[in-house]
């Protein structure tokens, strides 16, 4: 699926990445399933504190669920703790080098810290794996300028 992913049109490329998505949702354990649940339902109700615990929970039980980091991640990211988001997000690619949304939140992470080079190489390799992630395209347009300098 991955590899239809960078190669479909932008009309197919939401379904086969909800479908990537689903098959990352799926951790093969009843606990770490239910505990993602509840993270993802605190955090829609706006609970970040309750969203954390959870998340904290389904990382110490299932460590090598990459979806439990990419959870925990955004929720650091919303509560402004870029530090833990970072150490987060490099979990997620240690276990899931090709999860391209962990890669566009890191992204975005390193846009808002004022590294825009490693943003922008960051967003390169998003259009590597899915060229229609949303928001994408105008990153990049953003950020060439910074990153690869303006021509004279």
């Amino acid at each position: 699926m991955l590899r239809s992913l960078s190669s479909v049109g932008p009309d197919q490329a939401g379904h086969v990445a909800q479908r990537i998505r689903h098959v990352w949702d799926a951790s093969g354990s009843a606990t770490a399933d239910y505990l993602l649940r509840r993270t993802r339902k605190a955090f829609e109700a706006g609970d970040l504190e309750a969203a954390l615990e959870h998340a904290t929970a389904l990382v110490d039980h299932a460590p090598d669920f990459s979806q439990g980091w990419a959870e925990r991640a955004r929720i650091y990211y919303m509560s402004d703790l870029y530090g833990p988001a970072l150490g987060d997000l490099e979990q997620v690619l240690s276990l899931n080098p090709q999860h391209f949304d962990a890669i566009m939140g890191l992204a975005i992470l390193l846009e808002e810290i004022g590294k825009a080079k490693d943003a922008y190489e960051a967003y390169l390799q998003v259009k590597a794996i899915h060229p229609h992630q949303a928001g994408l395209t105008e990153a990049l347009q953003r950020l060439e300028p910074q990153a690869r300098g303006q021509e004279l």
